[in-house]
């Protein structure tokens, strides 16, 4: 990669500035899924492991720039404690002269873990003088969180300006690399399945992949919209109307360009959403007082044959409400057919890493990335302001 990496610093003695994505669900003042936490326990150790002093950093929820003790990042630190087998201090604060001599006091192969950078209205302004207080408590930068690289924040951004070497981590490679295989030099035939609400938030991706990809799977309750583009009536499913022309130049462009693009042919149908059972109905047939909540066997079957011959997979969204029993056939049998597949597979975002959970064939995919919006926008081509402010590697 173009950017200086942590094992292209000398660690040996020195206090690092480690940003992290520790922002993890709680339970009652206890961490829920450590997933995160484990992602990024690699670059901590070797940065231990080459003598470094680590100042742990990341955010936790959205305080909106005020302390609230519920997003206290004191459970985490417990929880990294426990996973590395090694004392993490909690400072009180993230920034202020108590923090800052705490950071000083450091001897290599100790951690102190920052509070909650939310906890300041500078983080999320990308405040430059609150980048500055924050590079005050160390030698060199260690960015490691490529699920918040797509935040101009100023523990990601601004901080660099202040604290150099500014280095990727362990994960954050790890992400760029596996991203990036499929963006450059991806095996053919490339597949992309996309799921989840709102053709909306993935309008920009559907438009880039279109010139990269050679089939396109469209399932979850953005389909809707498709069907409708093309004159199906689909009932109550989730529907936006005004992104319907969109939709419709979007397939349009698709048949130029010579991609296959697939969308169901089939659908579970129920009155709502907490009803007990559905059924399935040809998209043609969605009754006007039902909604559709997962994709039919007909389409899995569609959406399973493209998989069988794909090189490259890389998926975003469910292909239904998968959290609830009666809906979530579609999400696991696609699930199912990825990893069934010798493609190299790419998926992200917590609803489809929950998903492939669900169906029990996490050990099977190629690689699970831990981000959601920084996955979705590095796949439409944008610069992520997290990797564009890291050092050049010479």
């Amino acid at each position: 990669m173009s950017k200086l990496t942590i094992e292209q610093v000398d660690l040996g003695g020195k206090r690092v500035f480690i940003r992290a994505d520790l922002n993890v669900p709680l339970d009652h003042g206890a961490v829920s899924d450590d997933t995160r936490l484990r992602a990024v326990l690699p670059t901590l150790r070797y940065a231990l492991d080459a003598g470094a002093a680590i100042v742990l950093a990341s955010h936790l929820g959205r305080p909106k720039g005020t302390v609230a003790p519920e997003y206290s990042l004191r459970p985490v630190a417990e929880r990294l404690q426990a996973l590395l087998g090694r004392p993490v201090e909690l400072a009180e604060d993230c920034v202020g002269p108590a923090t800052l001599e705490h950071a000083r006091r450091l001897r290599p192969g100790e951690i102190l873990l920052l509070e909650n950078l939310r906890f300041h209205a500078g983080e999320e302004a990308n405040d430059d003088g609150f980048a500055s207080a924050l590079a005050a408590l160390a030698d060199c930068y260690v960015d490691d969180a490529f699920a918040a690289a797509h935040r101009a924040h100023a523990s990601i951004a601004a901080i660099t300006r202040h604290l150099q070497p500014a280095a990727a981590g362990l994960l954050m490679q790890q992400e760029l690399a596996a991203l990036g295989r499929i963006l450059e030099k991806p095996g053919r035939p490339l597949a992309a399945i996309l799921g989840g609400a709102k053709v909306s938030e993935k309008l920009a991706l559907v438009e880039h992949l279109l010139s990269r990809v050679d089939t396109l799977l469209i399932g979850g309750g953005m389909a809707f919209t498709f069907l409708r583009a093309l004159g199906h009536d689909v009932g109550r499913s989730l529907l936006e109307p005004d992104r319907i022309e969109t939709a419709r130049r979007a397939l349009e462009a698709a048949r130029r360009g010579g991609v296959s693009v697939l969308l169901p042919v089939d659908a579970v149908v129920a009155p709502a959403l907490d009803s007990p059972s559905g059924r399935v109905v040809g998209v043609q047939e969605i009754p006007r007082t039902e909604m559709a909540l997962d994709i039919g066997p007909r389409t899995v079957e569609r959406f399973r044959e493209p998989l069988r011959t794909a090189r490259t997979i890389v998926w975003n969204g469910p292909m239904g409400v998968f959290e609830r029993p009666p809906f979530a056939a579609g999400t696991v049998a696609l699930a199912k057919a990825v990893a069934a597949s010798e493609a190299f597979s790419v998926i992200g975002g917590g609803d489809t890493i929950a998903a492939v959970a669900q169906a029990g064939v996490t050990d099977r995919i190629g690689y699970i990335s831990t981000a959601g919006g920084a996955f979705l926008e590095f796949l439409e081509g944008r610069e992520l302001p997290g990797v564009a402010a890291l050092t050049e590697a010479r």
